[in-house]
């Protein structure tokens, strides 16, 4: 006997889905049928594919232009994290000049990280030191500090693809694409003439890169670490280089890091002296 307003079933244990469960059943069928058919096609990379890939992400990035830009100016707001809880919040002005001097031992570039609301005091990272400033005077970075610094800005892909491209010793592997969230991306790893490995997720559309992971060795405590960044909103920086405004780091699965640009202009005019300790500041005493 049909009641009237019932639904009709068409078996004795048929239950009434929702549309947009189904639509969302789907979804998850098609991707993982996606990452399982992507899987598949791993093995069948031609053999120059990981150093054919890297070169069309450094055309993504702005090809010579990239590999030339000598500034980068960055307003933004930078958040810390310690265990899932926001620990530090600022506005910051940051200002990086590339250099191209390989007589120069340690990083190639220098950064000066203005903060706070009235902009009022810094961090000053040289090719191989860091200071930091406050009304106090300039104190030189801790061992701790520099060192964190130094491993992730000489780890990032960004730093590897404007320095390293062409480097003697350099060895590019094809991992295989795969579904990362909800991106089809290609991996490869990019690995030194010393053994240090960079894994990056590049956009198969784009080949801008949307994750990059490196693992590294606390030389304290000798326990393995993994750390991983996340790129996000790239965008036309000026004289034709891509740059993302949103970066999210995490070390161990936890978030530390997260940068949200309101503006990146690259080889604009820096402020004169900007990497110049303050005129008559006392160099304080190094803590450790």
């Amino acid at each position: 006997m049909r009641v009237k307003g019932m639904r009709p079933r068409t078996g004795r244990d048929q239950l009434f889905v929702p549309r947009f469960r189904l639509m969302m059943f789907k979804s998850v069928i098609t991707l993982f049928i996606l990452g399982s058919c992507l899987q598949a096609q791993t093995g069948k990379a031609p053999p120059n594919k990981a150093k054919d890939l890297i070169d069309q992400t450094v055309k993504a990035l702005g090809g010579d232009r990239f590999l030339n830009m000598h500034t980068r100016r960055t307003n933004a707001r930078i958040y810390g994290f310690f265990h899932y809880q926001m620990s530090g919040y600022d506005i910051a002005n940051i200002y990086t000049q590339y250099l191209d001097d390989k007589s120069l031992k340690g990083l190639q570039i220098k950064e000066r990280q203005v903060l706070g609301k009235h902009q009022d005091y810094s961090y000053l990272y040289l090719n191989d030191q860091g200071f930091d400033i406050t009304f106090r005077g300039a104190r030189p970075l801790e061992d701790e500090r520099w060192d964190r610094y130094a491993r992730t800005t000489s780890n990032d892909i960004l730093y590897w693809l404007r320095y390293r491209y062409d480097e003697p010793g350099m060895q590019y592997d094809y991992i295989g694409n795969q579904v990362l969230i909800t991106n089809h991306v290609e991996v490869v790893d990019i690995t030194d003439a010393n053994d240090n490995t960079v894994r990056v997720y590049l956009d198969y559309n784009t080949k801008l890169p949307v994750r990059q992971s490196f693992k590294w060795l606390d030389p304290q405590t000798k326990e393995h670490n993994d750390e991983v960044t996340d790129f996000d909103k790239w965008r036309d920086a000026g004289d034709g280089v891509m740059w993302p405004f949103t970066i999210e780091r995490e070390r161990n699965g936890y978030k530390i890091f997260q940068i949200f640009a309101n503006k990146v202009e690259i080889n604009g005019e820096l402020p004169a002296n900007i990497f110049d300790l303050p005129k008559g500041a006392q160099i304080l005493k190094k803590v450790n």
